[in-house]
């Protein structure tokens, strides 16, 4: 209790620290100033996983009660039991294990006292919020709490978190790149998950990769289309993507690459009505719609803080967003702003925060990991992911307009105008590659002409 205490203190020490630096004026909120986007992912995540240092898992004593009990069991059930585990988790530790029909399994088993202490630590928090709050008035992070309350219970029932994998892994099973482990529920119970064991390197290892002939421009365009069709198109949003929970390998047999998405207990479902409101935000940037920025930020409780909000959403500057976050790459100056002016706008951030749907959390906090993937593969803002996510969009608002359509002509109407869209992504995509490939020829001509040729 105190070790989850002490790095629940720090983390509302950093808070007070961060306050610090703002200065009470009453200045013009100047969205190019980048500082803010990032103290919003930061914040952002922290609101969603704080909990998860709250109730932080280590490895199960040696030789203790709870080692002894769980070891009584394990004979019963597996040919061998690795002790060491493969990873621990915020709430449980994962162990490889042989079933005595040999198969290979991973064994998820949560520790023993996270039930009974996730509501005190819960508590604890709250006050630590309260405390904050009291202090600086400015801060709104109640909403911190509200999240772990409504989160925690769903993690610790692994039942709940068994029964999201075979969802995910039917709505997404037209993807062949896609790997979600089996569930033997047989053996599975509220504490203990028993899956399919599936080795593979992190999705964030560019060794890896290139040892096992990975194209990395693959795997990053596979991982946006994954995500952008839970987002966009089923509204059912895995939301924790870290580097640990996302692997990649050759799959056995075809040699094709493919992506392992692991432990699924924590998932956002999207209302109708904030999903094509999401969707129509997107499309409103690719294509630098600013009017309708403005329009759908505000429908999604952003009010005059829109262009913060826009900037957090796409991790780029306010002159980026009007110029064309498809047009523009993300340059070293971009991110100098980030670095050095950080926690500028926090109580702007935290007003923002308190206002916007709870769904926008887990997906700022997903947008975050995806982007922290995407920036150690170095394919950070691609135009192929821009454009995966309109086809999305699409797709999903004319599936809307078709469901609620009245008449087959309608319907036949609407589906024309996909088409049409959806082939004008496809034009584009294929005019950006002759491009690429037209440079690439044009360098190697002047490389060859520059060079001497070798006696």
């Amino acid at each position: 209790m105190a070790r989850r205490a002490l790095k629940l203190a720090s983390w509302t020490s950093v808070a007070l620290a961060a306050s610090g630096f703002y200065l009470y004026s009453k200045e013009y909120l100047d969205p190019n100033d980048f500082g803010a986007v990032r103290v919003g992912r930061a914040v952002a995540t922290t609101a969603v996983i704080s909990y998860d240092y709250l109730t932080s898992l280590r490895r199960v004593p040696y030789g203790s009660e709870e080692y002894l009990q769980l070891r009584s069991e394990i004979h019963d059930l597996f040919v061998s039991f690795d002790d060491t585990p493969l990873g621990a988790a915020s709430l449980a530790q994962v162990h490889k294990a042989v079933l005595h029909d040999g198969r290979t399994v991973a064994v998820k088993v949560q520790h023993p006292k996270v039930q009974a202490q996730s509501s005190k630590d819960i508590l604890l928090m709250e006050v630590l919020v309260l405390a904050v709050k009291q202090l600086f008035p400015e801060f709104e992070f109640m909403w911190l709490v509200d999240e772990a309350k409504k989160n925690l219970p769903l993690e610790l029932d692994f039942l709940n978190e068994g029964r999201n994998a075979e969802k995910v892994a039917q709505r997404l099973k037209h993807f062949d790149f896609l790997k979600v482990p089996r569930i033997y529920w047989e053996l599975s119970t509220k504490r203990v998950l028993l899956m399919e064991f599936v080795d593979g390197g992190q999705v964030n290892d560019r060794d890896y990769m290139e040892r096992n002939k990975i194209d990395v421009n693959e795997i990053s365009r596979h991982l946006g289309k994954m995500y952008s069709e839970m987002i966009f198109v089923n509204g059912f949003v895995h939301c924790d993507p870290h580097p640990g929970n996302v692997l990649v390998r050759k799959r056995p047999g075809s040699g094709k690459a493919e992506i392992v998405l692991l432990d699924h207990g924590l998932y956002q479902v999207l209302t109708e009505a904030f999903r094509l409101d999401y969707c129509h935000l997107w499309q409103s940037l690719i294509w630098t719609d600013m009017k309708s920025v403005k329009k759908y930020s505000q429908r999604l409780g952003a009010g005059d803080l829109y262009p913060l909000f826009a900037c957090m959403l796409t991790a780029r500057s306010w002159n980026s967003v009007n110029r064309g976050i498809g047009q523009t790459p993300v340059t070293a100056t971009e991110d100098s702003e980030i670095r050095s002016n950080a926690a500028n706008y926090l109580p702007q951030i935290s007003q923002l925060l308190s206002h916007v749907p709870r769904q926008m959390l887990l997906i700022l906090k997903t947008n975050d990991l995806l982007r922290g993937i995407e920036a150690a593969l170095g394919t950070r803002a691609s135009a192929s992911s821009f454009l995966n996510m309109s086809r999305c969009c699409i797709r999903a608002l004319a599936a809307h307009k078709k469901k609620n359509a009245r008449s087959f002509f309608r319907r036949t109407q609407i589906s024309f105008r996909e088409a049409f869209s959806l082939w004008q992504i496809n034009l584009h995509e294929l005019v950006l590659r002759v491009k690429g490939l037209r440079l690439a020829s044009w360098v190697l001509t002047l490389l060859c002409w520059l060079l001497p040729a070798p006696h």
